[in-house]
């Protein structure tokens, strides 16, 4: 009996000790846990990404691929990307001879720099490594694939930190932690090999030699998603940065599965709502990163959009960094210049109600958008992030179509439905598809020539979009269903958003009604608060406060007399003010 007591005795106090050793080996350094994040990202709301390498030389994909992602394409198989090359480029061109046809002859640190201020950013983000391993600096771990002995004979990371520093505004460097092409480690390839030997002589010394170089103010690390953040040894790295660049450093959160850190990254998307940890929207003005010549006019976002958007975010709690993607020769397209100086001159306008501000209880007001009387030929769409129409958000979307359609054989077929996020078939007003509940594919049998109704409501949550709608029998390859598809496309969107400064309240609104700006507000206002135009080319406003809703007097406003166009701020003086 004492034996046995004793046995078990032991076996806790061994348990306790192996747990202690656990529990230590997991704590992690002081920086997760207790560094707070510096208060110039958070106050900063814009920033400018820049795509600019060896893919900006091809600058092409598919309408809604990342041009940057050319190489991975060439080793993946995709055949557009691999026949453009050849057809461009010649039978036997090769990825890494666009480091000879790199030259950026017109690349100008000093316009480009020129230009991110005038867009009204606070911070730079420039790629100075991407997934394909080019350096566009000096870095002795990348013989002969860096921007100084290949081509440009520059360092772009060294010129365009000087001139972003000259003009106060924070130099930040995005760098790929993997890369496709290393011989110590090719991501995405070698998916049964250990990444440690890459990590112990690449990663580490590569990222510590671009730290104490150029000791920029930010890092956006990127290639992380296949790996845990010990496997990327992330902690040393951050660390080792912090120290070196001081209070005001910060990272982003892609150092790694279970990193937990950094400020958020949402990509392509309509936001996120999230007030305890910083965080910015990264996207292109136009579907890709590095420029994509393949992409037409309707891929961009107009002025007004990026201005309605970035009001958006700015007002959910997080920024945006919007990014440019150069040509080869180091020209950003004019276009892309456009939509800068454009954001540039609201933001000078009307900057108070974005610079420094918080969120307010409540980040907009919505209305319902909805685009009826479309006709698809076939239910068949990738959209990838991307919104599948102008007016509708890139998330939190749905689409219904309806169609007849038509066998051309009597016999058995099945119909099938993928769908991201996910859908619902019916088949004469019976449901035959739930997705969202596994249930993909039906059979039945149809007869030749006879009439069926088809209805397909299609739900978008986040990030991915995309549904197809097919089928195939004994006598019919699998292929798209045709048929006269009448589609609407619906979504809640803001019509006004809210940050707030100090006590007021900004109200920024998408649009000028005629009569009355009504504002949902809980809050009932005191008798004395004054609202006014931000643009001061109207006195203060008329109002009154019924039932929830403020009721501004917009009538007196003529659009011909405001200056700031796109969204409008009227400024709720003191509203916050106990």
């Amino acid at each position: 009996m004492k034996s046995s007591l004793r046995t078990v005795f032991i076996f806790a106090i061994c348990i306790t000790f192996l747990s202690s050793i656990t529990i230590a080996q997991e704590k992690r350094p002081d920086f997760v846990n207790n560094r707070e994040y510096p208060q110039w990202f958070k106050d900063a709301k814009l920033g400018i990404f820049v795509h600019f390498g060896l893919y900006s030389v091809p600058s092409w994909s598919g309408k809604e691929q990342y041009a940057e992602w050319f190489y991975k394409g060439l080793i993946s198989g995709d055949s557009a990307r691999i026949n453009f090359q050849k057809k461009v480029f010649g039978e036997d061109f090769k990825y890494e001879d666009y480091k000879d046809l790199f030259k950026a002859e017109l690349f100008n640190a000093e316009q480009w720099a020129e230009l991110f201020y005038k867009s009204g950013a606070k911070y730079i983000l420039f790629t100075s490594k991407h997934h394909d391993g080019y350096c566009m600096w000096d870095s002795k771990y990348a013989k002969n694939w860096n921007s100084m002995e290949t081509a440009p004979k520059r360092d772009f990371c060294q010129e365009l930190t000087d001139a972003v520093r000259k003009r106060g505004m924070e130099m930040g460097l995005y760098y790929s932690l993997t890369e496709w092409t290393n011989p110590l480690y090719k991501w995405t390839i070698d998916t049964n090999k250990s990444i440690e030997d890459y990590a112990q002589k690449h990663l580490i010394p590569q990222f510590k030699e671009l730290v104490d170089k150029f000791k920029p103010t930010i890092i956006f690390s990127d290639g992380d998603w296949d790996h845990t953040y010990k496997e990327l040894h992330s902690d040393e790295l951050v660390n080792y940065y912090y120290k070196v660049v001081g209070e005001k450093a910060i990272v982003n959160d892609r150092f790694g599965k279970g990193f937990n850190h950094g400020f958020l990254t949402p990509e392509y998307s309509a936001g996120i709502i999230e007030t305890n940890r910083p965080w910015a929207e990264c996207r292109g003005i136009g579907r890709s990163f590095g420029l994509n010549r393949n992409e037409d006019l309707a891929s961009y976002k107009s002025s007004e959009e990026i201005i309605q958007h970035f009001v958006q975010l700015v007002a959910s709690g997080g920024g945006l960094t919007l990014n440019v993607g150069p040509s080869a020769d180091g020209q950003i397209p004019l276009l892309q210049q456009e939509r800068l100086l454009d954001l540039g001159k609201w933001l000078s306008q009307n900057g108070e109600a974005i610079y420094g501000t918080k969120p307010y209880k409540k980040p907009y007001d919505e209305s319902m958008v909805s685009i009826p009387g479309l006709i698809d030929s076939v239910i068949n769409f990738d959209w990838v992030r991307n919104s599948p129409k102008k007016l509708i958000s890139e998330d939190n979307f749905n689409v219904t179509w309806f169609g007849i359609i038509k066998p051309k054989f009597s016999e058995k077929y099945t119909i099938s439905c993928k769908a991201d996020d996910y859908a619902l078939v019916y088949l004469n007003n019976k449901i035959i598809i739930d997705t969202k509940n596994n249930i993909n594919f039906y059979e039945v049998e149809l007869n030749k020539g006879e009439e069926y109704k088809v209805y397909v409501e299609y739900v978008e949550k986040n990030l991915e979009a995309s549904i197809s709608l097919k089928w195939k029998s004994k006598s019919q390859e699998e292929e798209p269903i045709k048929a006269k598809w009448k589609s609407e496309y619906k979504c809640n969107k803001p019509y006004v958003c809210y940050t707030t400064n100090k006590n007021n309240l900004y109200a920024i609104a998408y649009s000028i009604p005629e009569k009355n700006l009504v504002l949902k507000l809980d809050k009932a206002p005191k008798d004395d608060m004054i609202i006014y135009f931000l643009d001061n080319t109207h006195p203060e406003m008329q109002w009154n406060y019924k039932d929830g809703e403020l009721i501004i007097n917009t009538s007196t406003i003529k659009f011909s007399d405001v200056k700031s166009k796109s969204a409008w701020v009227f400024v709720l003086s003191d509203y916050l003010k106990d």
